[in-house]
C-alpha cells in the first residue's frame, strides 16, 4: 500500500514542480516497475481514506493516482492537517488479511502528526502485529518554503516553515523493521523508491509442465499408404505391357 500525504503543504515548490506532483510522478515509476504486484493507495490529510484498494489492475490504479489533488482539503471536502496515524492505519487495514510473504506500506509525508484519533506509533504497533513492514519518507527541505494558497479566488504565495517529524517517522520504521528516508529533491525521492524496489523483490518459483507425445505415426501411415497406392497403380492402371 502507498500511503500519501495530500495536505495543502504538499503544494510547496521546494521539490520541483511541487511536492505533490513529484510524489505522484515517482510513485508512478515505482508502480510501473512492479507489474505483477498487488498495490493500493491510501491518501490522507486531516483524515484518511482509500483512493484505490489492492489491485493488479495498474491502469486503474495509475488513473486514480493521477487524480489525487491537494485541493480536497483546501475545498473543505476533507479536513486539512496531517493525520499520519490515520493514514497508516487505513493502509494496514487494507493489508492485514492479505496472504502474502511480503506486506509493505510506503508512507510519504511532509509534515508532523497533528490530526486523527490514532497515533502514528499505535498504528505502527498494529502494522507490526500483522507482519507489515513500513518504509517512511519525509519529503521536503528544512526551513522556509514557498507554496501557493487561494485568497478570494486568487492564487498567492506565502512562506512557511516545514515541520517534518523525523523522530516519529523513524519510530514507525524502526517498530516495523522498515527504514526511514529523507528526500529533499525529486532525484532523491526517485532513488529512495528504487532502493525500496530492490529491498522488496520476492523470488517466485515457476514450474513448467511439458507433455510429450510421439508425432511420427500419422506421417508413417501416410508414407505406407502412398507406397501401397504406388504398388497398386503399377500393377493395374499404370501396368506396363511387355
Amino acid at each position: 500500500m502507498l500511503a500519501m500525504d495530500i495536505s495543502t503543504s504538499m503544494l510547496a515548490e521546494d521539490v520541483a514542480p511541487c511536492r505533490m506532483e513529484a510524489a505522484k510522478d515517482v510513485a508512478t515509476e515505482f508502480i510501473n516497475s512492479r507489474p505483477g504486484d498487488n498495490i493500493g493507495l491510501t491518501i490522507f490529510a486531516g483524515e484518511a481514506f482509500t483512493q484505490c484498494p489492492m489491485t493488479t489492475d495498474h491502469a486503474s490504479l495509475l488513473n486514480l493516482l493521477q487524480g489525487v489533488r491537494t485541493d480536497l482539503a483546501a475545498n473543505g471536502l476533507i479536513q486539512d492537517g496531517t493525520a499520519i496515524g490515520m493514514g497508516l492505519a487505513n493502509a494496514v487495514n487494507r493489508l492485514k488479511d492479505i496472504k502474502a510473504k511480503s506486506k509493505v506500506v510506503i508512507l510519504l509525508t511532509d509534515g508532523s502528526n497533528n490530526m486523527g484519533d490514532i497515533s502514528p506509533l499505535t498504528a505502527a504497533a498494529i502494522a507490526k502485529k500483522f507482519g507489515i513492514r513500513v518504509y517512511t519518507i519525509g519529503l521536503g527541505t528544512d526551513g522556509m518554503v514557498r507554496y501557493p494558497i487561494s485568497i478570494n479566488g486568487q492564487n498567492q504565495y506565502i512562506q512557511a516553515k516545514g515541520e517534518i517529524d523525523y523522530k516519529t517517522l523513524e519510530g514507525i520504521a524502526s517498530a516495523t523493521d522498515g527504514t526511514f528516508y529523507r528526500a529533499q529533491s525529486r532525484g532523491e525521492l526517485s532513488k529512495i523508491y528504487q532502493d525500496i524496489d530492490k529491498l522488496e523483490k520476492t523470488k517466485i518459483d515457476s514450474k513448467s509442465n511439458r507433455r510429450r507425445y510421439e508425432a511420427y505415426f500419422p506421417f508413417a501411415l501416410a508414407a505406407l499408404l502412398s507406397l501401397l497406392l504406388e504398388i497398386w497403380l503399377r500393377t493395374t492402371v499404370l501396368r506396363r505391357i511387355p
